[in-house]
């Protein structure tokens, strides 16, 4: 005889139910239901939640699978004559075991197509995710560069157009600095590209100071630099990848002076 919490605890009464217990232990389930009547009616809550599962959730199961199983119930009709009790008895136990093998086969698909469903909605869900990163990103490139148009525009806003100098000719970087916003936007597109070693630096000279104003991002065309109050000129050097705490003035590519 089993014990009843055990019973309970490991939910022997669902494989009794399925038929998946062997004959021993089957017998002591049938021993413990007959001293507990509160596990008798588990038992038939069990039975009825498997029927009205397989009820409210019918699925495709494959036709080989019913045929196969339609098939050994037929067999064991054929097998199982019912001379007497005992073997009618029997022929009915297969017979339920089988149906409550085809339950289980549908409960099986059942729960694979709740699985399905949940991953489908996980990739939705990381998609609107991805989605909603992406627009907030673009929201916030549409914000700056709402603010780098104010900034050109501004009747205020000065335009400087720093020409190469003769370690590097080919190099173009307009500003445009406001001294009213105290802000400065600087066109890059024109700045050659550098080695992945070194780095163009805007530097703002106050008095005979350099003044660091920022890296410069190559790969934005527009950037916002820091702005530097009386600064008499705007100039870039070509610095360590990271930028420097003081130019170095030997790779001076261009600069500017201030009205």
């Amino acid at each position: 005889m089993m014990d009843k919490t055990y019973i309970i605890e490991n939910g022997i009464l669902a494989q009794y139910v399925l038929g998946e217990l062997n004959l021993t232990d089957q017998k002591r389930v049938e021993q413990t239901l007959n001293q507990h009547p509160e596990l008798q009616e588990l038992l038939i809550e069990i039975e009825s939640s498997f029927e009205n599962l397989a009820n409210d959730n019918e699925v495709d199961v494959p036709i080989s699978v019913k045929n196969e199983i339609f098939n050994e119930i037929a067999r064991n009709k054929t097998k199982m004559i019912p001379l007497d009790v005992t073997q009618s008895k029997t022929s009915y136990i297969w017979i339920a075991a089988s149906v409550a093998v085809l339950m289980f086969i549908g409960y099986i698909y059942l729960f694979s197509e709740l699985n399905s469903l949940n991953a489908d909605f996980q990739t939705v869900s990381e998609e609107n995710k991805d989605l909603n990163n992406q627009i907030e990103e673009l929201n916030s490139s549409l914000k700056e560069t709402n603010n780098w148009l104010a900034t050109v525009n501004n009747p205020e806003t000065e335009k400087y157009v720093m020409k190469g100098n003769k370690l590097m000719p080919e190099a173009t970087v307009i500003s445009y600095v406001n001294d009213v916003k105290k802000s400065v936007v600087i066109y890059t597109k024109e700045l050659p590209e550098l080695d992945n070693d070194h780095d163009y630096q805007m530097w703002a000279d106050v008095e005979g100071v350099m003044i660091n104003m920022g890296v410069i991002d190559k790969s934005k065309e527009m950037l916002a630099m820091t702005y530097i109050s009386n600064a008499e000129s705007l100039n870039i050097t070509i610095e360590p990848a990271g930028g420097s705490d003081h130019p170095n003035v030997s790779q001076l590519v261009t600069n500017i002076y201030l009205k």
